[in-house]
């Protein structure tokens, strides 16, 4: 047994390690971190939401179930890797996809099924918060769904004693606290970034709105506790260790840091928690998080406020479309190569295509196209469809087609930083990119940074994903020394000398980006007459 392997083992042995486990869309992931902050034992549970009655949902067997079998393969990983049963963990974090509701009488009881993030039900509620607190109230918000269920009329909101978010749920259960971290709340509540907690005037103005319901609660009253990285948020109960280690080995007492969302912990895993620094995250959907010096000078629609796990205000930009339609056109390449008898290695093939874009011509040589599989609000869409439009006079070939719909699959981003970066002014030094697009190496990163015109870094940690990220806040409220921030422990113990690649933008690139983006806004009327003429 080599010197590492006992060095891991007496770590594990003497507590000393951090488990993070991430409840994602569809899968759940839990790490164990050793000393270094490097993974040492993992373990993961595919799932899906089901559409039942018209709502996203899992129930909350599958959520446990789940939560357990992910814990129990990297307690198994453990006892084979390292001969040792788990029993002693330092300390344990739990995070959730964002947002959605939860709501519990005073029994405990769920009152009715999780809605989730992805549900899209409350676009009333979402109006009229936002006009009432003049501060975008987004529709997948726990406040939106909270007031929608209100103006429905659900005879369950009067016997609401609790609510909080997945994250939030399976943390209370394994410790007792109804306690969130502030990143996770900020997605409940509008947060005042000086105090450090929910919004006290627009508390008020919520409860003033409903008012003539004469509930026996008081909206402060059935919001979670908010905290911010580093404290301490409860320990794990007898009932809790029972309940996510169902083989009963592992003691309670346990310590946890708060409960945080998944846009948190992507902050924390691609160590952009400081300000002037953000992350993009790029695959199936793209949302790009900028930490913010200042307030926002007015209120957009495109742009969600939410903080870092330490309080600091984050502009997020969400857009439901990126990869799909590149992707099936990939698809498309491969089924021509594999009726030519070539054998088809996809590896290969993306690398090819993708790195064929950056010998298109700046602007795509006029192609246009766009990837709306569903709707996107950024552009004020409900509905999508795949379009790829050129005139006589474009430039058809497969370096421009190929760029172009690298160049599409940031647009609606693109529209939305714009906003940010040119109509606000926000200062961004550097932007941390992870997912499917930046596989292939400094494509996606180059396309990335003539979209925003600032400098891409990827790393090969931003792979770990969010519950290394909640692993990390773990390992932070655990280890940290007196007075030692998030940011500093970040950069100095976990990310020291691992500062990835950086591209800086190409300013050919910029300017073609910034050719095809006026094609791409003014081409909106064609996306939506095909949705208006293709049924």
């Amino acid at each position: 047994m080599s010197l590492e392997i006992d060095a891991i083992k007496n770590s594990i042995m003497s507590g000393k390690t951090v488990l993070g486990i991430e409840l994602g869309s569809t899968r759940i992931k839990a790490v164990l971190l050793g000393e270094d902050n490097t993974t040492i034992a993992a373990g993961s549970h595919d799932w899906e939401n089901q559409y039942v009655n018209n709502i996203w949902t899992y129930s909350l067997e599958v959520v446990w179930a789940g939560v357990q079998a992910s814990y129990q393969q990297m307690a198994e990983e453990v006892q084979k890797k390292y001969g040792v049963s788990l029993q002693r963990i330092g300390a344990i974090g739990f995070s959730a996809m964002m947002h959605g509701y939860m709501a519990f009488n005073k029994r405990g009881e769920l009152l009715v099924p999780f809605r989730t993030w992805r549900n899209t039900i409350t676009e009333k509620a979402s109006e009229e918060l936002t006009k009432l607190f003049n501060y975008h109230i987004p529709q997948r918000w726990s406040i939106a769904h909270l007031y929608q269920a209100i103006l429905n009329g659900e005879e369950h909101t009067k016997d609401i004693s609790f609510q909080t978010t997945l994250a939030g749920y399976i943390h209370y259960k394994l410790t007792g606290q109804k306690v969130i971290g502030i990143g996770e709340a900020s997605g409940m509540f509008p947060i005042d970034i000086n105090t450090k907690n929910y919004n006290a005037q627009m508390l008020q103005q919520f409860d003033e709105l409903i008012a003539a319901k004469n509930y026996a609660w008081k909206l402060e009253s059935i919001l979670p506790k908010v905290l911010l990285a580093g404290q301490e948020a409860g320990v794990l109960t007898e009932e809790g260790a029972k309940l996510l280690d169902v083989t009963g080995k592992l003691l309670p007492g346990i310590p946890f840091c708060p409960p945080e969302g998944d846009a948190g912990t992507g902050m924390v895993a691609t160590n952009s928690t400081k300000q002037r620094t953000g992350n993009v995250s790029a695959g199936t959907s793209v949302f790009a998080m900028i930490v913010l010096e200042q307030e926002l000078k007015k209120v957009y629609e495109e742009i969600d406020l939410v903080t870092t796990p330490t309080g600091s205000l984050v502009a997020m930009v969400h857009c439901n479309n990126c990869t799909s339609d590149l992707n099936a056109w990939v698809g498309l390449f491969r089924e021509f190569a594999e009726a030519m008898d070539i054998k088809v290695d996809m590896d290969k093939l993306f690398s090819v295509l993708y790195n064929k874009a950056l010998a298109g011509d700046a602007d795509c040589g006029g192609l246009l196209s766009y990837n709306y599989f569903s709707g996107e609000h950024i552009t004020h869409f409900a509905e999508g469809r795949p379009l790829f439009v050129r005139t006589p006079e474009s430039k058809f070939n497969l370096a421009n087609f190929m760029r172009v719909h690298l160049f599409t699959s940031l647009g609606a981003l693109k529209t939305g930083l714009d906003i940010l970066l040119k109509e606000e002014g926000v200062a961004l030094d550097e932007i941390l990119g992870h997912g499917g697009l930046f596989k292939t190496k400094a494509v996606g990163q180059k396309i990335m940074a003539a979209a925003i015109d600032a400098p891409v870094s990827v790393m090969e940690t931003a792979g770990e994903g969010g519950a290394w990220g909640i692993a990390l806040l773990a390992s932070y409220m655990l280890n940290k020394g007196q007075a030692e921030s998030l940011e500093d422990y970040l950069a100095e113990r976990v990310f020291a000398g691992n500062n990835g690649t950086k591209l800086y933008p190409d300013p050919k690139d910029t300017a073609g980006f910034n050719e095809f983006i006026k094609r791409y806004t003014k081409g909106l009327a064609i996306e939506r007459a095909a949705i208006d003429n293709l049924k």
